[in-house]
């Protein structure tokens, strides 16, 4: 136990100066960190939201909109089904949760229900974990049909909303260029964020509460926008408004077509550029996306497309030539700002749902900064109490221990560095704790060493059974305690995977630093020195 090779002590010397080199960026500001050279780390550890201030958003995905959006396609299908059919309907639209239709005779009633089922489709996962169709279809009285979605249907889509809704909102955080953002599932269909360090937690909630779902659609050039105003507007059309170009204007009518012409689901790039000096903001279609809008622009020379975002006219410009390229761009009063996010969005992608925000609450830097000085002093008290104790107690076997607690302290901070962990209030607790866990170790192989002395060994075999017999109690106590950490981190959220990773960590160098460091500094003083007792 008391011998090292010589492959040994350059392996512990290696780990502890690497230890140094990766937690010194921690001691220069964040500016001069990033100036170091490539081949140096510069990595600095992440403050959590709670130390260096940011905001905290729950948002509710609003899964009626996914529910009713999904009733409004089956309406169309229903009628092109009936209508194919040359069946005669009336009263068709959406009530309550399902989708209702008279059926005009009485005779066509159970063609139409055999054909109404006929549009169900299987469900890959159910509740029950079978088969299952997305629909049932009911007869209310005589010749009235109701058409609900099945419950497990409900689920899937509430499900799915909720998770791609999470993958979207990470898109959108992710590129606004925000460090170490927490973003998870909360209940059935909340979504909490934490942002550390956001200083525009509007511009974020702007971004969130769009959702981004573009569409290309024909201007109906039939009626005109007065005409649709008073109520004149023909059967599969809409009106829909154009911010004015110039603040405090009008919002512009426009008579526009439901038929979508191009969806923005084909989109596959968004960028600012610019026009005549103008932002604007360029986007790329698919090679399926590329075709219809070409197909689009090419049958439709002369005529206006309007661009549709979230139910708004962003532009309606006149179709000049053909666009086969699968490029476009679009204009309108933008600043360079609401290009970029405009572009942010569209390459995020559209968000199934609207999100609500529930709670918000920001943490100023001024908060998170009393926190951080709050965290120092209690480390340092620890630290300067374990040290003073330890001296004390085990005289120059006590100074090897606080050497190895030093170095302990410095392997934490450089492997949180390297691991670009976020370090949180909790965090620094594990730290603090860590500080008097790093010396448990220690305590137990110095008192077995104070036994063996006791029961007449000579210095050099009470240390080689000391460190033997205390192994096995030792690596038990750290392994429970490593195991209780992983349960924590892969159970907990936010804070508490913080505190698990600090105590994590804490606990492999802990035992790195107690069975080889302060060993291999015990040792070789006892080689060198050869006392006919111990300081202990």
């Amino acid at each position: 136990m008391l011998h090292f090779p010589r492959w040994k002590v350059v392996l512990i010397a290696l780990v502890t100066v690497g230890g140094l080199i990766f937690v010194s960026p921690n001691f220069l500001s964040a500016e001069r960190a990033s100036q170091l050279p490539n081949w140096l780390p510069h990595q600095q550890i992440n403050l959590g939201l709670d130390l260096q201030g940011g905001s905290h958003l729950l948002l509710e995905v609003e899964v009626s909109a996914v529910i009713r959006e999904r009733l409004e396609s089956r309406v169309a299908d229903v009628r092109g089904a009936l209508r194919k059919a040359r069946i005669g309907y009336t009263g068709l639209g959406i009530v309550g949760d399902a989708v209702s239709v008279r059926i005009r005779k009485d005779e066509q009633v159970d063609q139409a229900l055999e054909m109404l089922e006929d549009l169900a489709t299987p469900l890959t996962v159910t509740i029950m974990g079978g088969g299952g169709k997305d629909i049932v279809v009911e007869r209310l009285g005589e010749n009235q049909l109701i058409l609900k979605l099945t419950e497990d249907a409900v689920e899937q889509r509430r499900r799915s909303a909720v998770e791609q809704s999470i993958e979207i909102v990470r898109r959108r955080i992710d590129e606004t260029g925000t460090r170490e953002p927490t973003i998870q599932r909360q209940g059935d269909d909340r979504i909490l964020i934490q942002l550390p360090g956001v200083d525009d937690p509007d511009r974020i909630k702007r971004l969130l509460g769009k959702t981004a779902k573009m569409t290309f659609h024909l201007v109906d050039p039939s009626v005109s926008p007065v005409d649709a105003e008073r109520g004149r507007l023909p059967p599969g059309s809409q009106l829909l408004y154009e911010e004015g170009d110039v603040e405090g204007a009008p919002p512009q009518p426009h008579v526009v077509r439901k038929r979508v012409v191009v969806s923005g689901d084909t989109l596959v790039d968004a960028q600012t550029t610019f026009d005549q000096g103008q932002p604007v903001v360029s986007f790329r279609f698919d090679s399926q996306g590329g075709r219809k809008f070409g197909e689009a622009t090419k049958n439709n020379v002369g005529n206006q497309l309007a661009i549709i975002l979230d139910g708004k006219v962003v532009s309606a410009p006149v179709i000049r030539a053909a666009i086969m390229g699968g490029n476009g761009i679009i204009s309108g009063n933008f600043t360079v700002q609401a290009a970029n996010d405009l572009a942010l969005l569209l390459r995020a992608g559209a968000l199934p749902a609207p999100l609500k925000i529930l709670e918000e609450r920001s943490v100023g830097p001024d908060l998170g900064a009393d926190s951080v000085r709050a965290g120092k002093f209690a480390a340092m008290i620890g630290f300067v109490a374990v040290v003073v104790f330890i001296s004390f107690y085990y005289g120059l076997f006590g100074i090897a221990a606080n050497a190895a607690l030093l170095i302990n302290m410095t392997l934490i901070g450089g492997a949180l560095s390297l691991m670009q962990a976020t370090l949180t209030l909790p965090g620094i607790a594990g730290i603090v704790l860590t500080i008097g866990m790093a010396v448990d170790a220690n305590v137990l192989i110095f008192e077995r060493i104070r036994e063996e002395t006791r029961s007449g060994k000579t210095p050099l075999a009470a240390v080689e059974a000391g460190y033997k017999r205390a192994l096995g109690t030792i690596v038990d106590a750290n392994i429970t305690t490593l195991i209780a950490a992983i349960i924590l981190f892969a159970l907990g959220s936010g804070p508490v995977k913080g505190f698990a990773v600090t105590l994590a960590i804490g606990i492999v160098t802990s035992l790195f630093t107690a069975f080889t460091l302060t060993r291999l500094l015990i040792s070789t003083w006892l080689r060198r020195r050869r006392p006919e007792m111990l300081p202990i």
